[in-house]
């Protein structure tokens, strides 16, 4: 791929250049995300900050390790990991929000995505639609043990991704909401757990490159128990999933380690 960026050492959309990032990194959507994800980290350094994407490195238990923000949707999203991918990286984590979609999934829940409905288009340009996206096993095995010893009440399962955010919260309105409307049911009626709009994108990009990937969410709230009438506050507070997160990377470098 040819780079246009200024300094051509450097990626084009990310501006970060080999070396300096580390092989695990934490993936949030939003770019102010990242500074306080980067508190957990040892003498974190920002690295770039360039349209939706700041990236910090610091380290883990000694090894570098590093974060950057991906902006909304796959596209942004594949672009950050084919281009962290090439500056080294092979290991991520998207952190992020989501909403509810089985009324036991309740706000401030973690959700933790063993594969996700490919409702978006980023998916398609890489890999046919029978080609599931599916999380690496090692990564959420690390999430699940993250969240079990933070005692924090979780959910494993799938999570639906799509492109249009209104498309999912205002349906009617939409000229395809007839669609909309069959596949939202279909989905729940499959045990769905939640709704978000990168995994798809992300798991399938790193089949391609042959990486490992996974995620995890903070529940913000749930529209199937609004519409219920039952309990439903939104909870903004990305800070379970990020500890979750944080410990499943320390957790992936231990392994690691081990089997070396």
């Amino acid at each position: 791929m040819k780079n246009y960026s200024e300094d051509p050492s450097r990626q084009y959309h990310i501006q970060v250049a080999k070396g300096e990032v580390g092989r695990y990194v934490l993936m949030p959507g939003d770019p102010k995300r990242c500074a306080k994800i980067a508190k957990y980290f040892d003498d974190p350094v920002l690295i770039a900050d360039n349209r939706e994407y700041v990236t910090y490195t610091g380290t883990l238990d000694g090894v570098k390790v590093s974060v950057t923000s991906t902006g909304i949707g796959g596209p942004s999203a594949s672009i950050a990991m084919e281009e962290l991918y090439r500056c080294g990286a092979d290991t991520f984590l998207r952190i992020g929000t989501c909403g509810g979609m089985q009324t036991e999934v309740k706000s401030g829940d973690v959700v933790i995505a063993t594969g996700a409905i490919r409702m978006e288009g980023t998916s398609k340009e890489y890999a046919p639609i029978e080609y599931p996206a599916v999380a690496d096993l090692d990564v959420t095995n690390a999430l699940v043990a993250a969240a079990k010893a933070k005692d924090y009440t979780y959910h494993i399962g799938v999570v639906q991704c799509k492109d249009a955010f209104y498309g999912q919260h205002e349906p009617e309105k939409m000229p395809v909401g007839y669609e909309l409307i069959n596949k939202w049911n279909a989905w729940k009626m499959m045990g769905c757990l939640a709704s978000e709009m990168e995994s798809a994108a992300l798991f399938i990009v790193a089949g391609k490159l042959r990486v490992r990937a996974g995620s995890c969410f903070l529940v913000v709230a749930n529209q199937e128990r609004e519409s219920l009438g039952l309990e439903n506050p939104v909870v903004h507070d990305t800070d379970m999933a990020i500890q979750v997160a944080v410990e499943a990377i320390r957790n992936l470098i231990k392994a690691d380690q081990a089997e070396k």
